[in-house]
């Protein structure tokens, strides 16, 4: 175990950004498109938390045109430059997989003041 540690502990960020279920946060992800990189935003609700260490991730789901789109951010990625929480979130649930079936206002989470 202590092995697994000393491995993993080299590629973990020390800094860690705060991220709760139910926050609207934007991800700034790096996209690397031949010899070039940019920067990429993708911004919506975090759904789930999942695992913990190494292997911690993040869902965050987003309605655009109609349809949704969610896509799962591993937080210890090279690739993620930055998250920015836009607003916080009030919820009572650990997993918010029930806002797949809503659309529009009943979509919405209420905001923690």
């Amino acid at each position: 175990m202590d092995l697994m540690k000393a491995l993993t502990s080299q590629y973990m960020k020390e800094e860690l950004p705060v991220v709760r279920v139910g926050d609207t946060v934007r991800v700034h992800v790096k996209i690397k498109e031949g010899s070039r990189e940019r920067v990429q935003v993708f911004e919506g609700t975090v759904i789930a938390k999942k695992h913990g260490g190494i292997e911690e991730s993040f869902t965050v789901r987003r309605l655009s045109y109609g349809v949704g789109c969610e896509k799962v951010f591993p937080i210890h990625a090279p690739n993620i430059v930055k998250v920015e929480t836009v607003r916080r979130g009030k919820v009572r649930r650990a997993k918010l997989y029930y806002l797949r079936d809503r659309l529009g206002k009943a979509a919405k989470v209420k905001e923690r003041v």
